[in-house]
This record gives structure tokens, sequence and C-alpha cells, in this order.
């Protein structure tokens, strides 16, 4: 299967984003996913991440309270809503799928990614 992000872009500080990832695999409900993120010069890091069903989600403290993870499993996406971004939020966002996810939201926990969409926020 591929998976495959998209919604990167540049905006102010303050702004929005939504970031969809779609994936061309039959069983996209039975995996968790995950969104992390990579800053230059900096290790990949789980921002939130979300349970087969979607009744279970986990946000970083960073992200707490502006971004908000959600699924479709009807339409095999995922989604990423950052609002309030901040200039600390710049990164390439990946997301990835698992099948053994737990508490927290671990890029090593992760087996299939996608490339990557650059978000870029200014001050």
């Amino acid at each position: 299967g591929q998976v495959v992000e998209s919604g990167g872009g540049s905006v102010q500080a303050g702004g929005s984003r939504r970031l969809p990832c779609t994936a061309s695999v039959s069983t996209f409900s039975e995996y968790s996913w995950g969104w992390f993120r990579q800053a230059p010069g900096k290790g990949r890091e789980g921002a939130s991440c979300i349970s087969r069903s979607g009744a279970i989600t986990y946000y970083d403290d960073s992200v707490k309270g502006r971004f908000t993870i959600s699924r479709d499993n009807a339409k095999n996406t995922l989604y990423l809503q950052m609002d309030s971004l901040k200039p600390e939020d710049t990164a390439m966002y990946y997301c990835a799928a698992t099948t053994a996810w737990g508490f927290p939201c671990r890029a090593v926990q992760f087996k299939y990614w996608g490339q990557g969409t650059q978000v870029t926020v200014s001050s």
C-alpha cells in the first residue's frame, strides 16, 4: 500500500492548516495511525496518534488544544487539523500506521510511512 500526505504549505502564525493523509490499503481501519513531525536538525517526534476506531487519541503537550487528529475509515483518510499555528510548528509532517500502538506516540512503533509534507509557519 501507499501512504500519501498532502496539505502542507506556508502559513502565518495564528493561522490554520488541515493535513490529509490517504492510504491505498484495503485494511485502513485495522491500523492505528499517527502524525509525526521533524524540524531541521531535530529528531522525529510524535504530534498525535489515534486508535483504530478513533475513540482514543493522544496529543503531545506541544500541540494539545491546538491540533485535532481524526480519521474517516470509509475514505481511508487520516486528518490533522492544525489551528493557532506557531513558528515552532514548522517541520516536515509525516503520517504513519501501526498494528501495535501504545501510549505515548513514538515513531519506533510505526511501520508504514508516507514521504511527508512540509509546513512552514512564519511570524
